[in-house]
């Protein structure tokens, strides 16, 4: 496909003059005779450079490039390269146009040999540009990739340590990642948020697995042990420094809205509120799974006490959010099979 150049100046002997050279050199080639011409034109077509001349009638040059650099930002576009075109030699003028994100000037009247370079240059830049982010951008989602994996059997090994929480942190990570999706999370924090629910009992690596699956009442002194899997998980977790958010989870999903959890006592808005969404999904998956005392419970009664918990054990919020979650579960499909 040619490469597709937009030339923006008010003299029509320049617009044929630069579209006759350009064309020769098999590139398609767009004509516009005012810095507002083109800022419509760009509403709906995308060349891959611009050649744009500093000297027109209001907008000039310059203010033409600050006006579509400022739409490209807000329409979330990728810059378009631009080459002002100049008659003057004004080394002022280019400085200025360079810092407003000029890639290169070009002087009137045209020297065809080097207008063609100087473009191609510029195209060939470009290319080299995105080639290299999409290598990047490449490399990038395969280390995410990588990490997701690492993390999900580091969540598989947390749950295989209990007998009767198969896959809880991934039910807790797709409970939390869809409450914070509803409450208006960017996609971003929603991915956070799953990260942080696959982690979120890292901690019980460190508490002793005849204590995790022992079936009779536990003791106050191993009820100790498992109040302090939300710190141990922090502690491991602080150490990921690119994700240091990950101990959020692990340390604060015990807290309770009404100041009565652990481990810290920490009390409504003062709970993280990743942790406080948490809190929520880990309670669900708590009261929709097997124990070893009882089986999952029923969906009535599920409902019941996170309607009971709202502003007490729970974010009334996030309780709400669960509770339409629920309303639309109506084979009661969200628990452990």
């Amino acid at each position: 496909m040619a490469d597709w150049i937009a030339v923006v100046d008010d003299d029509i002997a320049n617009l044929k003059v630069a579209g006759r050279v350009l064309s020769r050199n098999q590139m398609q080639v767009s004509a516009l005779k005012s810095g507002l011409d083109l800022l419509e034109f760009m509403k709906t077509k995308s060349p891959d450079l611009i050649l744009l001349d500093i000297k027109m009638p209001d907008p000039d040059g310059f203010e033409t490039l600050k006006r579509l650099r400022e739409w490209e930002d807000i329409n979330n576009k990728r810059e378009t390269p631009v080459i002002f075109l100049t008659a003057e030699d004004d080394t002022e003028a280019e400085a200025k146009g360079l810092l407003w994100g000029a890639m290169d000037y070009i002087r009137k009247p045209f020297v065809p040999e080097v207008l063609v370079l100087r473009v191609q240059h510029i195209l060939e830049l470009q290319r080299l540009k995105r080639n290299l982010e999409s290598e990047v951008e490449k490399k990038t989602q395969e280390n995410e990739l990588l990490a997701m994996q690492v993390v999900k059997t580091l969540a598989d090994t947390i749950d295989a340590k209990d007998a009767y929480t198969n896959g809880h942190s991934s039910r807790v990570a797709e409970y939390a990642s869809e409450i914070a999706r509803r409450f208006g999370y960017s996609n971003n924090r929603v991915d956070k948020i799953y990260m942080m629910g696959l982690l979120h009992d890292v901690g019980k690596i460190g508490v002793p697995d005849e204590v995790i699956n022992k079936p009779a009442k536990l003791t106050d002194e191993e009820f100790e042990m498992i109040k302090a899997h939300p710190a141990i998980g922090a502690n491991i977790l602080e150490n990921i420094t690119a994700m240091p958010e990950l101990s959020i989870g692990a340390r604060w999903h015990h807290e309770r809205y009404d100041g009565k959890g652990y481990p810290d006592g920490l009390k409504g808005d003062d709970i993280p509120e990743e942790a406080r969404i948490i809190a929520v999904a880990d309670a669900y998956d708590a009261m929709t799974s097997n124990r070893s005392y009882r089986g999952y419970m029923p969906q009535e009664k599920v409902r019941e006490q996170l309607v009971s918990g709202r502003g007490t054990q729970f974010d009334p919020k996030f309780a709400e959010i669960m509770l339409e979650i629920m309303d639309e579960d109506i084979g009661y499909h969200m628990r452990e099979h």
